[in-house]
């Protein structure tokens, strides 16, 4: 997915909020402005949102001299998100509500501004909804017959209703071997490796790193290690938006895209109304 015009204004808008995050500093939040903005015009019009936002963010953390400005709303978001999930495994969910959750925690983002003490009241709240597009049985039925999945991980937070439906796969379809990815270090909230081995997901699958802090799966950045389990997936999940503005112009029918349309070029490129809910496979490839 290339940028759309509002993907300036987003860009600029969260490096506000990066740097008042990030210090109480007045002229260092000034300098990381002043760093986003010459950063930011190197914007194209081929530019990956997800890509030159976070080389943007990247500099902006240079100026501030802040590596991980978010660390403190990635903390909250996993802590009240942990004790919803434990709610709720101590319910019935099947394999389609496990689904439907882990695609409700995707609005868990700071990027929208999220505040993540309304999660258990919203979370509750979207069960009700239908997915708009739910090409779930399709995903189901490949999984039946796949040998490995990898699992593209989004946000922090967002990790333990990924946990949830992980441990409902890992229950209908015991023959998967599952890779769980994860960036290799902080940018946004987005979970970290480290974020995910604390979340207990290695007693589901194996987790890995996609050997770069760039949102998504942006190719030419991502390791080889990375890039030898993803040609080797049979299916692959991916959660979010950033995952799909990397990888939504790739003609791969083995990518399942689970995410809330939370911006209007996500929901635009998809065709769909601007807050749906979304279980899609990759519309190109066989």
């Amino acid at each position: 997915m290339k940028v759309h015009y509002e993907c300036f204004s987003c860009i600029a808008s969260q490096c506000q909020k990066i740097v008042e995050m990030g210090t109480e500093d007045l002229g260092v939040r000034k300098r990381g402005i002043l760093r986003a903005a010459k950063a930011i015009a190197e914007m194209k019009e081929d530019s990956i949102p997800a890509v030159i936002g976070s080389r943007v963010f990247l500099e902006v953390y240079d100026a501030i001299g802040n590596d991980d400005p978010f660390r403190e709303y990635k903390e909250l978001s996993n802590r009240l998100a942990e004790k919803v999930v434990s709610d709720l495994e101590r319910e019935n969910i099947d394999l389609k509500t496990a689904l439907k959750l882990a695609i409700i925690g995707n609005v868990i983002d700071f990027a929208v501004g999220y505040s993540p003490e309304r999660i258990e009241e919203d979370v509750r709240s979207m069960l009700g909804e239908e997915l708009y597009i739910d090409n779930s049985d399709e995903l189901f039925n490949r999984l039946s017959g796949a040998k490995i999945l990898l699992y593209l991980t989004d946000n922090c937070g967002e990790i333990y209703f990924d946990r949830l439906f992980l441990r409902k796969i890992r229950e209908e379809f015991p023959q998967l071997k599952i890779y769980i990815a994860g960036k290799e270090g902080p940018i946004i909230n987005d979970a970290t490796v480290e974020d995910l081995r604390r979340a207990g997901l290695e007693e589901i699958g194996e987790v890995i790193s996609t050997g770069t802090r760039i949102v998504g799966v942006p190719f030419g950045l991502v390791s080889r290690e990375f890039m030898e389990v993803f040609e080797k997936a049979d299916v692959i999940i991916a959660k979010g938006q950033g995952n799909f503005e990397t990888l939504s112009e790739r003609k791969d029918g083995r990518i399942f895209y689970l995410l809330k349309a939370k911006c209007r070029p996500i929901a635009r490129e998809l065709n769909v109304p601007q807050g749906s809910l979304l279980c899609v496979r990759s519309p190109f490839g066989p």
